[in-house]
């Protein structure tokens, strides 16, 4: 079975054979290298098509569905953690008859490299600060992470990886999560309540689903002064305004992105480091992805075919 054409919407960061391979999926396939400029734009991309793969840079909400009445699947090629945060309009596409299909777990090794990476070279002071001097360890003296108190909001796929890894290199781990993890408390992974565990850190990375804010004045009040704060998630897990009163204090803030940091204002503020660059989006995580996206198309034509 497959479909009768198929449109990718965006570029979808597939690898070349992957993309290749989209042409046995479907009798016609329309693949578009730049972005839709709007809505109008992506209506007339998808025209009369049953199947669209789109990327993260584009919204595929109601106003669009609802004028591709053949459309019958959607292949989100990125992350899918819960419709709220999704760039897909999922529950009125499902109400409409749309399989929605998404992926996870497929940048995760990057981001852990980077969290690794960049809190080595605050801790030691290695390289250099944004005017080109050089740059101081964080508590005047070297540290090593061994004995580094270090507390993950949302211990999730990649929370978890973050934490192995510290673990690994001797940082003390303690954990906010919405639900308690059994598995990971096995391992010496302490739960605590949110503002504790703001308060007994020195180190908080948040990994939280798109969309998610859980650091309002009041959490900023607890996390206190000389804190180094990671976001790896991919919108700010803050609120701004008491983010800033926060900035303004002896703390730092690391994100990879600046969707994470959720302003380009803020880039060069002398207590944020932000690369501007994805850490995610790596040789390897564009292979995984590819062969999910795939996976995914397959199994949508295999469970059509069988009814």
């Amino acid at each position: 079975m497959k479909f009768k054409k198929l449109v990718a919407l965006e570029p979808l960061n597939l690898i070349p054979s992957a993309e290749k391979s989209l042409h046995s999926f479907a009798e016609n396939v329309i693949i578009y290298n730049d972005r839709p400029a709007n809505v109008e734009e992506i209506v007339a991309r998808i025209g009369d098509a049953d199947a669209v793969l789109v990327s993260y840079t584009t919204t595929l909400g109601r106003e669009s569905l609802e004028q591709c009445s053949l459309l019958k699947y959607i292949g989100m090629c990125c992350s899918l953690y819960s419709p709220e945060s999704a760039n897909v309009d999922i529950p009125f596409a499902n109400s409409r008859g749309i399989t929605v299909t998404g992926i996870r777990d497929y940048g995760d090794e990057g981001v852990v490299e980077y969290v690794v990476s960049e809190l080595i070279r605050c801790l030691h002071g290695f390289g250099n600060n944004k005017d080109g001097t050089s740059r101081k360890p964080w508590r005047e003296i070297p540290r090593e992470i061994t004995g580094l108190k270090v507390g993950i909001i949302g211990l999730g796929k990649s929370g978890g990886m973050i934490a192995d890894a510290l673990q690994f290199f001797g940082a003390e781990i303690s954990y906010f999560s919405r639900t308690r993890k059994a598995e990971q408390e096995k391992k010496g992974f302490k739960f605590l309540p949110l503002n504790v565990l703001l308060e007994q850190n020195e180190v908080l990375v948040t990994c939280l689903n798109k969309n998610t804010v859980l650091l309002h004045e009041a959490e900023f009040k607890h996390l206190g002064i000389r804190k180094i704060l990671f976001n790896t998630g991919l919108s700010p897990a803050w609120e701004e305004e008491p983010f800033v009163k926060w900035l303004l204090k002896d703390n730092l803030v690391y994100c990879d992105t600046v969707g994470a940091l959720g302003s380009e204002k803020l880039v060069d503020h002398p207590n944020v480091v932000c690369m501007e660059v994805s850490s995610g989006r790596t040789q390897q995580a564009f292979i995984r992805l590819s062969e999910k996206v795939l996976a995914n198309i397959t199994h949508h034509l295999k469970k059509q075919l069988a009814t």
